[in-house]
């Protein structure tokens, strides 16, 4: 049996409806997946394809999504059926029309109460990936434990591995005086989305915000915050409806440079090329700020 027959028999047993996957169409997957709209008439489902040995970035995406759509906040489409069929690791995902516009108070006000569920400690049941980079969460009860481990201190492992000393340098320095960024600030440890540039996120046709691909754990809302920054796209209402649900410290001016560093080296990691420049100007920015 092919792929899509696979496929079709695995969401056929998922959802408890029968389905074939009789019509397909290659949609836009990011630089990491392949993606595709797979309809019978009757139904329409979201795919989404990797290695067959990439089917725990699968699970821990859908369980991410679960975890968010469980806090009763943010739309998010609805994992159906995740498995491996003819070679190739798949996640199929409730479909949703996704050409409206528009939605970005509603967005920030469903954001900030997403942000409002909590947990004791920093991290998530689970590691899961950023892009297509391994994210370890395991739990901490120190923000700043969490960051310099977890975070930074893991992506700059990686950079090193990646030949660059000069950035691993930088970074190790950063680390060691980054405690003076939270001598007065200590976050509640948040449900975040984790990965929540312009790209993952859209709206229906009726305008309600819909958010996807995430990165899910518990941890500052500010990175939430910060990477919305990042590659632009959330325009000034987002920020205005955001502060006026729940307002931001005055140090996330500062922090949110730290947060985005640690996206920054990943893009490094994973692309190479000019990023580990950035990376190291954001550093520098940093450091600059601490003198």
């Amino acid at each position: 049996m092919s792929m899509w027959p696979q496929i079709a028999e695995q969401i056929s047993a998922a959802s408890g409806v029968p389905f074939a996957a009789r019509r397909r169409q290659s949609v836009g997957g990011g630089c990491i997946n392949a993606a595709y709209v797979v309809e019978d008439g009757a139904q329409r489902y979201f795919i989404k394809l990797n290695d067959a040995d990439r089917l725990d970035m699968f699970v821990a995406e859908a369980q991410g999504l679960e975890e968010i759509a469980r806090s009763n906040t943010l739309r998010v489409p609805r994992p159906v059926s995740r498995g491996v069929a003819g070679g190739q690791s798949f996640l199929a995902l409730e479909y949703l029309d996704l050409s409206g516009s528009g939605g970005h108070e509603t967005l920030a006000r469903n954001l900030a109460a997403l942000h409002r569920t909590v947990a004791e400690a920093y991290g998530w049941r689970r590691d899961n990936t950023i892009g297509s980079t391994p994210q370890l969460n395991e739990w901490s009860g120190h923000w700043l434990e969490f960051l310099c481990e977890r975070r930074i201190g893991h992506q700059l492992d990686l950079a090193l591995r990646r030949g660059n000393k000069r950035l691993s340098q930088r970074g190790e320095e950063l680390l060691e005086r980054m405690g003076d960024l939270f001598t007065d600030y200590t976050p509640v440890a948040s449900l975040l989305h984790g990965d929540l540039w312009a790209g993952n996120s859209a709206a229906t046709p009726g305008g309600e915000p819909v958010v996807f691909d995430p990165a899910v754990y518990y941890g500052d809302r500010e990175a939430d915050i910060a990477m919305t920054e990042l590659f632009g796209g959330f325009g000034p209402r987002f920020y205005a409806a955001y502060n006026e649900a729940w307002p931001l410290d005055p140090g996330y001016r500062v922090r949110k440079t730290l947060y985005n560093l640690y996206h920054i080296i990943n893009h490094f990691n994973m692309f190479g090329g000019g990023y580990g420049g950035q990376a190291e100007r954001m550093i520098d920015q940093l450091l600059s700020e601490l003198h």
